[in-house]
Protein backbone atom coordinates (compact mmCIF):
# COMPACT_ATOMS: atom_id res chain seq x y z
CA UNK A 1 0.00 0.00 0.00
CA UNK A 2 1.21 3.51 -0.75
CA UNK A 3 1.05 6.28 1.77
CA UNK A 4 -0.86 9.43 0.81
CA UNK A 5 0.85 12.71 0.09
CA UNK A 6 0.87 15.21 2.95
CA UNK A 7 -2.07 17.55 2.50
CA UNK A 8 0.08 20.55 3.38
CA UNK A 9 2.88 19.64 0.98
CA UNK A 10 4.56 22.86 -0.19
CA UNK A 11 5.98 21.28 -3.37
CA UNK A 12 3.28 21.19 -5.98
CA UNK A 13 2.64 21.88 -9.63
CA UNK A 14 -0.14 21.57 -12.14
CA UNK A 15 1.76 18.68 -13.70
CA UNK A 16 4.76 16.58 -12.76
CA UNK A 17 6.73 14.97 -15.59
CA UNK A 18 8.83 11.95 -14.63
CA UNK A 19 11.91 11.76 -16.85
CA UNK A 20 13.50 14.39 -19.08
CA UNK A 21 13.94 12.44 -22.28
CA UNK A 22 12.91 14.42 -25.31
CA UNK A 23 9.32 13.16 -25.02
CA UNK A 24 9.05 14.29 -21.42
CA UNK A 25 10.44 17.69 -22.33
CA UNK A 26 8.07 17.97 -25.30
CA UNK A 27 5.11 17.19 -23.05
CA UNK A 28 6.31 19.70 -20.45
CA UNK A 29 6.69 22.41 -23.10
CA UNK A 30 3.22 21.85 -24.52
CA UNK A 31 1.65 21.96 -21.07
CA UNK A 32 3.58 25.13 -20.27
CA UNK A 33 2.25 26.60 -23.51
CA UNK A 34 -1.23 25.91 -22.14
CA UNK A 35 -0.38 27.96 -19.05
CA UNK A 36 0.38 25.08 -16.69
CA UNK A 37 3.05 25.19 -14.00
CA UNK A 38 5.22 22.16 -14.82
CA UNK A 39 7.96 20.37 -12.87
CA UNK A 40 10.20 17.80 -14.58
CA UNK A 41 12.07 15.38 -12.30
CA UNK A 42 15.09 13.58 -13.78
CA UNK A 43 17.19 10.86 -12.14
CA UNK A 44 20.37 11.60 -14.11
CA UNK A 45 22.66 14.56 -13.57
CA UNK A 46 21.83 16.02 -16.99
CA UNK A 47 18.53 16.19 -18.85
CA UNK A 48 17.87 14.60 -22.20
CA UNK A 49 17.58 10.83 -21.74
CA UNK A 50 18.82 9.41 -25.05
CA UNK A 51 19.47 12.89 -26.45
CA UNK A 52 22.68 13.59 -24.57
CA UNK A 53 26.31 14.00 -25.60
CA UNK A 54 29.71 13.54 -23.97
CA UNK A 55 33.41 13.01 -24.67
CA UNK A 56 33.67 9.24 -24.25
CA UNK A 57 36.38 7.91 -26.54
CA UNK A 58 38.94 10.68 -26.00
CA UNK A 59 39.07 14.32 -24.86
CA UNK A 60 37.84 16.67 -27.55
CA UNK A 61 35.85 13.98 -29.37
CA UNK A 62 32.16 14.58 -28.76
CA UNK A 63 29.79 11.67 -29.27
CA UNK A 64 26.14 11.01 -28.58
CA UNK A 65 25.09 8.72 -25.75
CA UNK A 66 21.95 7.58 -27.56
CA UNK A 67 20.37 8.94 -30.71
CA UNK A 68 22.64 10.82 -33.10
CA UNK A 69 20.85 11.49 -36.39
CA UNK A 70 17.39 13.00 -36.41
CA UNK A 71 15.46 12.83 -39.68
CA UNK A 72 12.17 12.54 -37.83
CA UNK A 73 13.21 15.32 -35.46
CA UNK A 74 13.65 17.64 -38.43
CA UNK A 75 10.42 16.55 -40.16
CA UNK A 76 8.05 15.95 -37.22
CA UNK A 77 5.22 18.50 -37.03
CA UNK A 78 5.46 18.22 -33.25
CA UNK A 79 9.13 19.21 -33.13
CA UNK A 80 8.82 21.84 -35.85
CA UNK A 81 5.96 23.44 -33.96
CA UNK A 82 8.21 24.09 -30.95
CA UNK A 83 10.51 26.36 -33.01
CA UNK A 84 13.58 25.17 -31.11
CA UNK A 85 15.92 27.15 -33.38
CA UNK A 86 14.84 30.21 -31.41
CA UNK A 87 16.26 28.53 -28.31
CA UNK A 88 19.69 27.63 -29.65
CA UNK A 89 19.18 24.49 -31.74
CA UNK A 90 21.11 24.41 -35.02
CA UNK A 91 21.15 21.55 -37.50
CA UNK A 92 24.15 20.35 -39.47
CA UNK A 93 24.33 17.99 -42.47
CA UNK A 94 27.01 15.77 -43.93
CA UNK A 95 27.52 16.19 -47.69
CA UNK A 96 25.68 12.86 -48.15
CA UNK A 97 22.94 11.67 -45.82
CA UNK A 98 23.60 7.93 -45.99
CA UNK A 99 25.69 5.28 -47.72
CA UNK A 100 25.24 1.53 -47.59
CA UNK A 101 28.51 -0.34 -48.17
CA UNK A 102 27.95 -3.75 -49.75
CA UNK A 103 30.17 -6.82 -49.26
CA UNK A 104 31.75 -6.26 -52.70
CA UNK A 105 32.69 -2.69 -51.63
CA UNK A 106 30.19 -0.92 -53.83
CA UNK A 107 28.20 1.76 -52.04
CA UNK A 108 24.60 2.81 -52.60
CA UNK A 109 24.34 6.52 -51.80
CA UNK A 110 21.31 8.42 -50.53
CA UNK A 111 21.70 12.18 -50.82
CA UNK A 112 19.35 15.12 -50.32
CA UNK A 113 20.23 15.83 -53.95
CA UNK A 114 17.73 13.66 -55.83
CA UNK A 115 19.98 13.44 -58.89
CA UNK A 116 22.83 12.02 -56.82
CA UNK A 117 20.61 9.30 -55.31
CA UNK A 118 19.01 8.44 -58.65
CA UNK A 119 22.39 8.20 -60.36
CA UNK A 120 23.70 5.96 -57.58
CA UNK A 121 20.87 3.42 -57.72
CA UNK A 122 20.95 3.52 -61.54
CA UNK A 123 24.49 2.14 -61.46
CA UNK A 124 23.04 -1.04 -59.94
CA UNK A 125 20.13 -1.31 -62.39
CA UNK A 126 19.24 1.21 -65.11
CA UNK A 127 15.73 2.51 -64.52
CA UNK A 128 15.89 2.31 -60.73
CA UNK A 129 16.71 6.02 -60.63
CA UNK A 130 13.40 6.82 -62.32
CA UNK A 131 11.59 4.45 -59.93
CA UNK A 132 13.19 6.25 -56.98
CA UNK A 133 12.11 9.62 -58.40
CA UNK A 134 8.51 8.39 -58.70
CA UNK A 135 8.50 7.18 -55.10
CA UNK A 136 9.91 10.47 -53.87
CA UNK A 137 7.31 12.45 -55.84
CA UNK A 138 4.61 10.40 -54.11
CA UNK A 139 6.29 11.03 -50.76
CA UNK A 140 6.27 14.79 -51.25
CA UNK A 141 2.53 14.71 -51.83
CA UNK A 142 1.93 12.47 -48.82
CA UNK A 143 4.48 13.83 -46.36
CA UNK A 144 2.47 16.27 -44.25
CA UNK A 145 -0.78 14.30 -43.94
CA UNK A 146 1.10 11.03 -43.48
CA UNK A 147 3.38 12.33 -40.73
CA UNK A 148 0.40 14.04 -39.14
CA UNK A 149 -1.46 10.74 -39.05
CA UNK A 150 1.50 8.58 -37.97
CA UNK A 151 2.52 10.84 -35.08
CA UNK A 152 -0.95 11.79 -33.84
CA UNK A 153 -2.74 10.21 -30.88
CA UNK A 154 -4.62 7.06 -31.78
CA UNK A 155 -7.00 6.93 -33.55
CA UNK A 156 -5.62 9.64 -35.90
CA UNK A 157 -9.03 11.02 -36.84
CA UNK A 158 -7.97 14.43 -38.14
CA UNK A 159 -4.75 13.24 -39.78
CA UNK A 160 -6.45 10.18 -41.20
CA UNK A 161 -9.23 12.24 -42.79
CA UNK A 162 -6.67 14.63 -44.25
CA UNK A 163 -4.70 11.71 -45.66
CA UNK A 164 -7.89 10.22 -47.12
CA UNK A 165 -8.75 13.53 -48.78
CA UNK A 166 -5.23 13.76 -50.19
CA UNK A 167 -4.95 10.31 -51.72
CA UNK A 168 -8.49 8.91 -51.98
CA UNK A 169 -9.69 5.53 -50.75
CA UNK A 170 -8.11 3.30 -53.45
CA UNK A 171 -4.64 4.81 -53.07
CA UNK A 172 -4.95 4.89 -49.28
CA UNK A 173 -5.48 1.14 -49.30
CA UNK A 174 -2.40 0.74 -51.47
CA UNK A 175 -0.42 2.95 -49.10
CA UNK A 176 -1.46 0.83 -46.14
CA UNK A 177 -0.44 -2.29 -48.04
CA UNK A 178 2.96 -0.70 -48.70
CA UNK A 179 3.47 0.09 -45.04
CA UNK A 180 2.79 -3.46 -43.90
CA UNK A 181 4.92 -5.11 -46.62
CA UNK A 182 8.20 -6.78 -45.71
CA UNK A 183 10.99 -4.48 -46.88
CA UNK A 184 12.49 -7.20 -49.07
CA UNK A 185 9.16 -7.66 -50.85
CA UNK A 186 8.76 -3.91 -51.32
CA UNK A 187 12.25 -3.72 -52.83
CA UNK A 188 11.51 -6.58 -55.20
CA UNK A 189 8.27 -4.93 -56.35
CA UNK A 190 9.71 -1.47 -56.91
CA UNK A 191 13.34 -1.96 -58.04
CA UNK A 192 15.46 -4.21 -60.22
CA UNK A 193 18.85 -3.65 -58.59
CA UNK A 194 20.47 -4.18 -55.22
CA UNK A 195 21.32 -0.52 -54.58
CA UNK A 196 17.82 0.87 -54.10
CA UNK A 197 16.64 -2.32 -52.43
CA UNK A 198 19.36 -2.28 -49.80
CA UNK A 199 18.80 1.40 -49.01
CA UNK A 200 15.25 0.54 -47.95
CA UNK A 201 16.11 -2.75 -46.22
CA UNK A 202 19.09 -1.21 -44.44
CA UNK A 203 16.97 1.64 -43.10
CA UNK A 204 14.42 -0.90 -41.88
CA UNK A 205 17.18 -2.30 -39.65
CA UNK A 206 17.10 0.89 -37.58
CA UNK A 207 14.07 -0.74 -35.98
CA UNK A 208 14.08 -4.30 -34.72
CA UNK A 209 11.80 -5.78 -37.38
CA UNK A 210 13.51 -8.20 -39.78
CA UNK A 211 13.46 -6.89 -43.38
CA UNK A 212 11.54 -10.06 -44.22
CA UNK A 213 8.97 -9.25 -41.52
CA UNK A 214 5.59 -7.60 -42.00
CA UNK A 215 5.70 -3.87 -41.40
CA UNK A 216 9.43 -3.41 -42.01
CA UNK A 217 8.72 -1.29 -45.10
CA UNK A 218 7.01 1.26 -42.86
CA UNK A 219 10.40 2.01 -41.29
CA UNK A 220 12.66 1.40 -44.28
CA UNK A 221 10.63 3.43 -46.78
CA UNK A 222 9.87 6.20 -44.27
CA UNK A 223 13.51 6.68 -43.27
CA UNK A 224 14.71 6.46 -46.88
CA UNK A 225 12.26 9.13 -48.00
CA UNK A 226 13.12 11.33 -45.04
CA UNK A 227 16.82 10.99 -45.87
CA UNK A 228 16.01 12.10 -49.41
CA UNK A 229 13.84 14.94 -48.15
CA UNK A 230 15.37 16.43 -44.98
CA UNK A 231 18.54 14.36 -44.77
CA UNK A 232 19.89 12.78 -41.59
CA UNK A 233 20.74 15.98 -39.71
CA UNK A 234 22.57 16.23 -36.40
CA UNK A 235 22.36 19.01 -33.79
CA UNK A 236 25.46 21.18 -33.83
CA UNK A 237 27.54 20.28 -30.80
CA UNK A 238 25.79 16.98 -30.12
CA UNK A 239 22.31 15.59 -29.55
CA UNK A 240 22.42 17.12 -26.09
CA UNK A 241 21.85 20.46 -27.83
CA UNK A 242 18.34 19.28 -28.69
CA UNK A 243 17.58 18.63 -25.03
CA UNK A 244 19.18 21.94 -24.04
CA UNK A 245 16.91 23.80 -26.45
CA UNK A 246 13.86 22.04 -25.04
CA UNK A 247 14.91 22.91 -21.49
CA UNK A 248 15.62 26.52 -22.43
CA UNK A 249 12.21 26.83 -24.09
CA UNK A 250 10.50 25.34 -21.05
CA UNK A 251 12.25 27.68 -18.65
CA UNK A 252 11.16 30.75 -20.60
CA UNK A 253 7.60 29.61 -19.91
CA UNK A 254 8.13 29.13 -16.20
CA UNK A 255 8.76 25.38 -16.25
CA UNK A 256 11.45 23.75 -14.20
CA UNK A 257 13.73 20.74 -14.66
CA UNK A 258 15.29 19.17 -11.56
CA UNK A 259 18.14 16.73 -12.25
CA UNK A 260 19.57 14.20 -9.84
CA UNK A 261 16.08 13.60 -8.44
CA UNK A 262 14.94 10.05 -9.21
CA UNK A 263 11.24 9.33 -8.73
CA UNK A 264 10.52 6.10 -6.88
CA UNK A 265 6.73 6.22 -6.71
CA UNK A 266 3.70 7.63 -8.43
CA UNK A 267 1.31 8.28 -5.57
CA UNK A 268 -2.21 7.00 -6.27
CA UNK A 269 -5.18 7.93 -4.09
CA UNK A 270 -8.65 6.54 -4.81
CA UNK A 271 -7.62 5.48 -8.30
CA UNK A 272 -6.13 8.85 -9.23
CA UNK A 273 -2.49 9.93 -9.62
CA UNK A 274 -1.96 12.85 -7.25
CA UNK A 275 1.81 13.29 -7.29
CA UNK A 276 5.17 11.58 -6.95
CA UNK A 277 7.66 10.63 -4.27
CA UNK A 278 11.43 10.77 -4.86
CA UNK A 279 14.29 8.61 -3.58
CA UNK A 280 14.95 10.97 -0.68
CA UNK A 281 11.32 10.80 0.45
CA UNK A 282 10.44 14.22 -0.94
CA UNK A 283 7.08 14.66 -2.62
CA UNK A 284 5.58 16.83 -5.31
CA UNK A 285 1.80 17.08 -5.57
CA UNK A 286 0.34 17.27 -9.06
CA UNK A 287 -2.93 19.19 -9.18
CA UNK A 288 -3.86 18.03 -12.69
CA UNK A 289 -1.61 15.28 -14.04
CA UNK A 290 1.44 13.04 -13.75
CA UNK A 291 3.17 12.26 -17.04
CA UNK A 292 5.83 9.56 -17.22
CA UNK A 293 8.57 9.41 -19.84
CA UNK A 294 9.75 5.96 -18.75
CA UNK A 295 9.25 2.48 -20.24
CA UNK A 296 5.80 1.08 -19.53
CA UNK A 297 6.91 -1.88 -17.37
CA UNK A 298 8.94 0.45 -15.14
CA UNK A 299 6.04 2.87 -14.78
CA UNK A 300 3.36 0.33 -14.00
CA UNK A 301 5.30 -2.25 -12.02
CA UNK A 302 7.84 -0.14 -10.15
CA UNK A 303 6.37 3.35 -9.83
CA UNK A 304 2.63 2.65 -9.68
CA UNK A 305 2.43 -0.89 -8.34
CA UNK A 306 0.34 -3.83 -9.50
CA UNK A 307 -2.33 -3.23 -6.85
CA UNK A 308 -3.55 -0.24 -8.88
CA UNK A 309 -3.79 -2.14 -12.17
CA UNK A 310 -6.43 -4.44 -13.65
CA UNK A 311 -5.49 -8.13 -13.60
CA UNK A 312 -5.52 -8.38 -17.38
CA UNK A 313 -3.08 -5.52 -17.70
CA UNK A 314 -0.72 -7.17 -15.22
CA UNK A 315 -0.81 -10.29 -17.37
CA UNK A 316 -0.26 -8.24 -20.52
CA UNK A 317 2.81 -6.58 -18.99
CA UNK A 318 4.31 -10.05 -18.50
CA UNK A 319 4.13 -10.37 -22.29
CA UNK A 320 5.63 -6.95 -23.03
CA UNK A 321 8.56 -7.34 -25.41
CA UNK A 322 11.55 -5.02 -25.46
CA UNK A 323 13.38 -4.49 -28.71
CA UNK A 324 16.80 -6.04 -29.26
CA UNK A 325 19.78 -5.19 -27.10
CA UNK A 326 22.54 -2.90 -28.36
CA UNK A 327 26.32 -2.97 -28.30
CA UNK A 328 27.63 0.54 -28.95
CA UNK A 329 31.21 1.61 -29.66
CA UNK A 330 32.59 5.14 -29.98
CA UNK A 331 35.93 5.64 -31.68
CA UNK A 332 38.22 8.65 -31.73
CA UNK A 333 40.13 8.55 -35.03
CA UNK A 334 43.21 10.53 -36.02
CA UNK A 335 41.84 10.76 -39.57
CA UNK A 336 38.50 10.11 -41.31
CA UNK A 337 37.60 6.50 -42.02
CA UNK A 338 39.57 5.39 -45.13
CA UNK A 339 36.65 3.73 -46.92
CA UNK A 340 37.47 1.83 -50.08
CA UNK A 341 33.95 2.74 -51.27
CA UNK A 342 34.32 6.42 -52.08
CA UNK A 343 30.59 7.06 -51.65
CA UNK A 344 30.89 6.35 -47.92
CA UNK A 345 33.57 8.96 -47.28
CA UNK A 346 31.22 11.95 -47.28
CA UNK A 347 28.22 10.24 -45.66
CA UNK A 348 27.03 11.11 -42.18
CA UNK A 349 25.40 7.71 -41.67
CA UNK A 350 26.96 4.52 -43.02
CA UNK A 351 25.46 1.03 -43.07
CA UNK A 352 27.96 -1.80 -43.45
CA UNK A 353 27.97 -5.55 -43.05
CA UNK A 354 25.49 -7.12 -45.47
CA UNK A 355 23.50 -6.90 -48.67
CA UNK A 356 19.75 -7.49 -48.68
CA UNK A 357 20.11 -11.28 -48.55
CA UNK A 358 22.66 -10.94 -45.77
CA UNK A 359 20.30 -8.72 -43.77
CA UNK A 360 17.66 -11.43 -43.91
CA UNK A 361 20.16 -14.05 -42.70
CA UNK A 362 21.48 -11.79 -39.97
CA UNK A 363 17.95 -11.04 -38.76
CA UNK A 364 17.22 -14.76 -38.60
CA UNK A 365 20.17 -15.14 -36.22
CA UNK A 366 18.85 -12.36 -34.01
CA UNK A 367 15.33 -13.79 -33.95
CA UNK A 368 16.78 -17.18 -33.02
CA UNK A 369 18.80 -15.63 -30.19
CA UNK A 370 22.18 -16.09 -31.89
CA UNK A 371 24.92 -13.48 -32.06
CA UNK A 372 25.57 -12.91 -35.78
CA UNK A 373 29.06 -13.96 -36.84
CA UNK A 374 29.18 -10.91 -39.12
CA UNK A 375 27.67 -7.91 -37.34
CA UNK A 376 25.62 -5.33 -39.19
CA UNK A 377 26.83 -1.87 -38.24
CA UNK A 378 24.97 1.42 -38.19
CA UNK A 379 27.68 4.07 -38.06
CA UNK A 380 27.70 7.80 -37.58
CA UNK A 381 30.62 9.83 -38.95
CA UNK A 382 29.82 12.62 -36.54
CA UNK A 383 32.61 15.00 -37.51
CA UNK A 384 31.73 14.57 -41.18
CA UNK A 385 28.19 15.63 -40.24
CA UNK A 386 29.23 18.33 -37.75
CA UNK A 387 32.83 19.62 -37.79
CA UNK A 388 32.53 20.81 -34.16
CA UNK A 389 32.63 17.24 -32.87
CA UNK A 390 36.41 16.72 -32.98
CA UNK A 391 39.67 18.49 -33.93
CA UNK A 392 40.18 19.37 -37.59
CA UNK A 393 41.26 16.41 -39.70
CA UNK A 394 39.99 13.81 -37.21
CA UNK A 395 36.74 11.88 -36.90
CA UNK A 396 34.41 11.10 -34.03
CA UNK A 397 32.88 7.79 -35.09
CA UNK A 398 29.72 6.50 -33.40
CA UNK A 399 28.39 3.03 -34.10
CA UNK A 400 26.22 0.23 -32.85
CA UNK A 401 25.02 -3.25 -33.65
CA UNK A 402 22.04 -5.19 -32.36
CA UNK A 403 22.41 -8.39 -30.34
CA UNK A 404 19.99 -10.74 -28.57
CA UNK A 405 19.30 -9.94 -24.94
CA UNK A 406 21.78 -11.52 -22.53
CA UNK A 407 23.78 -12.93 -25.45
CA UNK A 408 27.05 -11.28 -24.43
CA UNK A 409 27.10 -12.30 -20.77
CA UNK A 410 29.95 -14.79 -21.04
CA UNK A 411 33.43 -13.48 -20.10
CA UNK A 412 35.15 -12.04 -23.15
CA UNK A 413 31.99 -12.08 -25.30
CA UNK A 414 31.78 -8.29 -25.59
CA UNK A 415 35.45 -7.92 -26.52
CA UNK A 416 35.09 -10.66 -29.12
CA UNK A 417 32.13 -8.95 -30.74
CA UNK A 418 33.90 -5.58 -30.75
CA UNK A 419 36.77 -7.29 -32.58
CA UNK A 420 34.24 -8.57 -35.14
CA UNK A 421 32.91 -5.05 -35.58
CA UNK A 422 36.40 -3.65 -36.11
CA UNK A 423 37.31 -6.49 -38.46
CA UNK A 424 34.31 -5.55 -40.60
CA UNK A 425 35.50 -1.93 -40.66
CA UNK A 426 39.06 -2.96 -41.44
CA UNK A 427 37.85 -5.02 -44.38
CA UNK A 428 36.04 -2.07 -45.96
CA UNK A 429 38.46 0.61 -44.73
CA UNK A 430 41.99 -0.87 -44.67
CA UNK A 431 44.13 0.89 -42.08
CA UNK A 432 41.15 1.71 -39.83
CA UNK A 433 42.70 0.15 -36.72
CA UNK A 434 45.83 2.27 -37.07
CA UNK A 435 43.73 5.44 -36.84
CA UNK A 436 42.10 4.60 -33.49
CA UNK A 437 43.37 6.91 -30.74
CA UNK A 438 40.52 6.25 -28.33
CA UNK A 439 37.66 3.82 -27.89
CA UNK A 440 34.68 3.58 -25.57
CA UNK A 441 32.62 0.39 -25.49
CA UNK A 442 29.07 0.54 -24.11
CA UNK A 443 27.57 -2.89 -23.66
CA UNK A 444 23.83 -3.26 -22.99
CA UNK A 445 24.14 -2.92 -19.21
CA UNK A 446 26.30 0.18 -19.63
CA UNK A 447 23.59 1.79 -21.73
CA UNK A 448 21.07 1.03 -18.99
CA UNK A 449 23.32 2.65 -16.40
CA UNK A 450 23.68 5.75 -18.58
CA UNK A 451 19.93 5.89 -19.11
CA UNK A 452 17.60 3.56 -17.15
CA UNK A 453 15.07 3.96 -19.96
CA UNK A 454 17.35 1.90 -22.22
CA UNK A 455 16.42 -1.35 -20.52
CA UNK A 456 19.10 -3.94 -21.39
CA UNK A 457 20.18 -1.65 -24.20
CA UNK A 458 16.77 -1.56 -25.94
CA UNK A 459 16.68 1.69 -27.90
CA UNK A 460 12.96 1.96 -28.64
CA UNK A 461 11.36 1.15 -25.26
CA UNK A 462 9.64 -1.85 -26.81
CA UNK A 463 9.69 -3.80 -30.03
CA UNK A 464 8.42 -2.10 -33.18
CA UNK A 465 6.79 -5.35 -34.29
CA UNK A 466 3.18 -5.11 -35.42
CA UNK A 467 2.05 -7.08 -32.37
CA UNK A 468 3.14 -4.15 -30.17
CA UNK A 469 2.06 -1.15 -32.22
CA UNK A 470 -1.09 0.99 -32.42
CA UNK A 471 -3.73 -0.44 -30.02
CA UNK A 472 -1.21 -3.07 -28.88
CA UNK A 473 1.32 -0.52 -27.60
CA UNK A 474 2.42 -0.94 -24.86
CA UNK A 475 -0.19 -3.64 -24.19
CA UNK A 476 -3.58 -4.37 -25.80
CA UNK A 477 -5.65 -1.33 -24.98
CA UNK A 478 -6.73 2.03 -26.29
CA UNK A 479 -3.48 2.93 -28.06
CA UNK A 480 -3.46 6.22 -26.16
CA UNK A 481 -1.41 7.96 -23.48
CA UNK A 482 -4.22 7.50 -20.96
CA UNK A 483 -3.71 4.71 -18.43
CA UNK A 484 -6.06 2.79 -16.10
CA UNK A 485 -4.96 5.22 -13.37
CA UNK A 486 -6.86 8.48 -13.72
CA UNK A 487 -4.64 11.53 -14.43
CA UNK A 488 -1.60 9.35 -15.11
CA UNK A 489 -0.29 9.47 -18.68
CA UNK A 490 2.39 7.44 -20.44
CA UNK A 491 4.56 9.97 -22.28
CA UNK A 492 7.51 7.85 -23.42
CA UNK A 493 8.38 5.70 -26.42
CA UNK A 494 6.56 2.69 -24.97
CA UNK A 495 3.39 4.53 -25.95
CA UNK A 496 2.04 5.06 -29.46
CA UNK A 497 3.54 6.12 -31.88
CA UNK A 498 6.71 4.57 -30.47
CA UNK A 499 10.45 5.14 -30.67
CA UNK A 500 12.66 7.69 -32.47
CA UNK A 501 13.07 11.39 -31.77
CA UNK A 502 9.83 12.87 -33.04
CA UNK A 503 7.98 13.92 -29.88
CA UNK A 504 4.81 12.03 -30.74
CA UNK A 505 4.30 10.23 -27.40
CA UNK A 506 5.05 13.38 -25.41
CA UNK A 507 2.65 15.47 -27.45
CA UNK A 508 -0.07 12.82 -27.16
CA UNK A 509 0.32 12.69 -23.38
CA UNK A 510 0.13 16.48 -23.10
CA UNK A 511 -3.01 16.51 -25.25
CA UNK A 512 -4.64 13.81 -23.11
CA UNK A 513 -3.71 15.60 -19.89
CA UNK A 514 -5.22 18.89 -21.03
CA UNK A 515 -8.37 17.11 -22.19
CA UNK A 516 -8.72 15.46 -18.78
CA UNK A 517 -8.25 18.79 -16.99
CA UNK A 518 -10.60 20.69 -19.28
CA UNK A 519 -14.26 21.61 -18.99
CA UNK A 520 -15.32 18.22 -20.33
CA UNK A 521 -12.75 16.44 -18.19
CA UNK A 522 -15.20 14.33 -16.14
CA UNK A 523 -16.90 13.06 -19.28
CA UNK A 524 -13.51 12.41 -20.87
CA UNK A 525 -12.38 10.48 -17.79
CA UNK A 526 -15.58 8.43 -17.78
CA UNK A 527 -15.11 7.53 -21.44
CA UNK A 528 -11.48 6.48 -20.92
CA UNK A 529 -12.39 4.52 -17.79
CA UNK A 530 -15.13 2.68 -19.68
CA UNK A 531 -12.68 1.84 -22.46
CA UNK A 532 -10.17 0.40 -20.03
CA UNK A 533 -12.86 -1.64 -18.29
CA UNK A 534 -13.84 -3.19 -21.61
CA UNK A 535 -10.24 -4.10 -22.42
CA UNK A 536 -8.70 -4.77 -19.02
CA UNK A 537 -11.53 -5.21 -16.54
CA UNK A 538 -11.39 -3.46 -13.16
CA UNK A 539 -8.58 -3.38 -10.59
CA UNK A 540 -8.94 -5.88 -7.76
Amino acid sequence: MTSPLPSGDSERADAVVVGSGHNGLVAANLLADAGWHVRVLEAADTPGGSTRSAELAAPGFVTDLGSAFHPLGAASPVMRGLDLERHGLRWSHAPVALAHVLPDDRAAVLSRNLDVTADSVDTFAPGDGDAWRRLFAQWRELREPLLGALLAPFPPVRGGLRLLREVGTPDLLRLIRRLVLPAVRFGAEEFRGEGARVLVAGNAMHADIPPSGAGSTAFGWLLAMLAQDVGFPVPVGGSGALAQALVARLETRGGRVEVGRPVTEVVVERGRAVGVRDAAGGTVRADHAVLADVPAPILFRDLVGPEHLPVRMRDDLDRFEYDLATLKVDWALSEPVPWTARGARSAGTVHVGADTEGLVDLSADLVAGRVPATPYLILGQLTTADPTRSPAGTESLWGYTRVPHDALREPGAVDAHVRRMEARLERHAPGFRDLVVGRAVSEPDDLTQQNPGLVRGALMAGTAGLHQQLVFRPTPGLGRADTPVDRLFLAGASAHPGGAVHGGPGAAAAQAATARAGRLGPAYAALIRAGHRVVHGSPD
